[in-house]
């Protein structure tokens, strides 16, 4: 605030303004808009990151810097400049003003004072009626009173010659002290996106052209000087206060331009005569128009982001001194699981990940591990590509996963790969790539969860056991038939034979099923009553929970003697099922 105030006061004095507009207008343009950036950055998925807390910060400060300077505006303007407006602006003679003809020290005492006044108000008077509104179990009622708060509030700001729009402000300051704020955000949560448009759709209405036509070159001037001016101010800052690449950048470009209480603070300058009415309506319409500008900054932010990945060194790669059975590309969550069981059951293996946070966390847990970018050739023949019995491709980027498998085909025709899939749709690509067991992320976790559904909705365990079982080899079946009529970039909404192919079989699969239960049902009833199983034994609903394991299960392999079921000791259940 203090520097982009400072930077655009200097410019507005530097071009011949007083000091007290110059200041005004510093003031009215430092803020950025909360509005559109929050949105933005909630919409990339960027609001965690170092620059977007920076940025999200920011806009929380200016927007409580807001009732200050609305209090500081009155003692910028002259008395005879405001006497001389009294009357001339659009509160004065429709609404009566409480604060008309008073000096500029009372004006903003009074404006301390009654924000003072709404918000002691509000946290004491409100919290009663709405323990009373919940009490009585009206839930519209609740969302009515908040809404009559904020217009109540906004109408006796408009009362004492002031901005509807910092009443709202300070409505939500009220609303939001309160205990009920959380169910109230739910209630008013729908109306969100439909309410800030038609914020946006004011603005955009109370443009005047006629400026912008008389002008044209000076407003796009001063559009493009703010949005640079504070760029550099707060690349500046964001250097001073390192951060450093993308989030320096991200934090320059998304507070580059002005914000929506802007146009309150400009508004009121006008009104107290503390700004030229020209300049003013000048400065509205810059502000309108760089707030327009704000997607193309972002757009900007993505090109440089690009680019500095694109520049950015790959860290120099571990220098690979063993080989092994298998090589494991990828330690996240999938290929941690996969090289923990091949370790543990005493077969060497060899791991390589471009993540070096990932590395070193392994390495802290006495888990070699090697540092290196796996599509690169060179890494996987030293890993020991030309020896290894198998490969297992469980990188995060499912364009990685389909690099590596075909590069490995390539070189080793006899190599068993097992990869690890994101989608259907990269099933097919792995499936052309030459893999030989292909393992959806979600799949066998999903069958276990349904199988749940399953033992709660009617059906006996062993029911529920049948049929996720029946369902996990027709799926896998399908999937190789699909697969064969899987067309490299078309839609699968738009491949006719797909479709038709995928609800026949939808229809075999539901017939499979009801055959499998009818099965299973009478071999249930037929077979002796088994005695509950003891520590070590197994019951009959342990056995879908083996087979099942996220790392036994492929997509479109062949039925080996590894389909059938394994035992597995009552007392593990619980945890392989988790």
């Amino acid at each position: 605030m203090v520097g982009t105030t400072a930077a655009l006061a200097g410019v507005g004095y530097w071009l011949g303004l007083g000091w007290q507009s110059a200041f005004v207008l510093g003031l009215s343009l430092a803020l950025s808009s909360t509005a559109i950036v929050v949105q933005t950055l909630t919409e990339k998925k960027l609001i965690t990151s170092a620059g977007g807390r920076s940025a999200f910060a920011v806009l929380l400060m200016q927007d409580v810097a807001v009732i200050p300077i609305l209090a500081l505006v009155p003692l910028l303007a002259s008395q005879s400049a405001r006497q001389a407006g009294a009357g001339a602006d659009g509160t004065a003679g429709v609404i009566i003003s409480l604060v008309q003809g008073l000096p500029g020290w009372a004006v903003a005492l009074m404006t301390v004072g009654i924000v003072a006044g709404i918000i002691l108000g509000g946290q004491f008077l409100t919290r009663p009626i709405f323990r009373f509104l919940r009490a009585a179990k009206v839930p519209e009622m609740t969302t009515f009173f908040a809404l009559l708060v904020v217009i109540a509030i906004a109408f006796g700001m408009m009362l004492v010659g002031f901005s509807p729009a910092l009443g709202t402000f300070l409505a939500g300051v009220v609303l939001a002290n309160s205990e009920f704020r959380h169910q109230m955000e739910a209630d008013i949560a729908p109306f969100k996106g439909l309410l800030l448009g038609l914020f946006f759709i004011t603005v955009g209405a109370g443009i005047d052209f006629g400026v912008f036509a008389a002008a044209p070159l000076a407003v796009l001037g001063l559009t493009l000087g703010i949005i640079a001016l504070k760029g550099v101010v707060l690349f500046v800052l964001g250097t001073l206060f390192r951060l450093r690449g993308r989030d320096r950048w991200l934090f320059a470009l998304s507070l580059a331009q002005a914000g929506e209480f802007g146009f309150v603070i400009l508004s009121f300058a006008v009104q107290q005569r503390a700004l030229p009415e020209g300049l003013g309506h000048m400065a509205l319409l810059a502000i309108s128009l760089s707030m327009l500008l704000t997607p193309l900054l972002f757009l900007g932010y993505e090109a440089i982001s690009r680019r500095l990945a694109e520049a950015r060194p790959d860290p120099k790669a571990d220098a690979i001194d063993e080989q092994g059975n298998v090589i494991i590309a990828g330690i996240g969550r999938f290929g941690q699981v996969v090289n923990r069981m091949a370790r543990t059951s005493g077969v060497t293996t060899v791991v390589l990940d471009s993540d070096i946070t990932a590395i070193a966390l392994m390495r802290r847990f006495g888990v070699k591990a090697f540092l290196g970018d796996p599509t690169r050739p060179e890494l996987l023949h030293s890993a020991g590509l030309a020896k290894a019995r198998v490969l297992v491709a469980a990188v995060d980027d499912p364009a990685a996963v389909v690099k590596i498998v075909r590069y490995a085909r390539s070189q080793r025709p006899d190599l068993h790969i097992i990869a690890r899939a994101r989608d259907r749709v990269h099933v097919y690509e792995l499936f052309r790539a030459g893999a030989d067991d292909i393992v959806r992320e979600m799949f066998d976790s999903g069958i276990r969860a349904g199988r749940y559904v399953l033992e709660h909705t009617g059906f006996s365990e062993f029911e529920a056991a049948e049929l996720a079982r029946a369902y996990y080899h027709h799926d896998r079946t399908n999937l190789r038939s699909l697969a064969e009529l899987w067309v490299p970039g078309q839609p699968m909404e738009k491949n006719e034979p797909y479709i038709a192919r995928a609800r026949a079989l939808n229809q075999e699969l539901e017939s499979a099923l009801m055959a499998r239960l009818d099965l299973a049902s009478e071999r249930h009833h037929a077979a002796p009553p088994t005695p509950a199983p003891e520590l070590g034994e197994t019951g009959p609903d342990d056995v879908l929970a083996s087979e099942l394991g996220p790392d036994l299960s492929d997509e479109l392999g062949q039925e080996t003697a590894g389909d059938q079921p394994a035992a597995t000791p009552a007392s593990a259940k619980v945890a392989i099922s988790e």
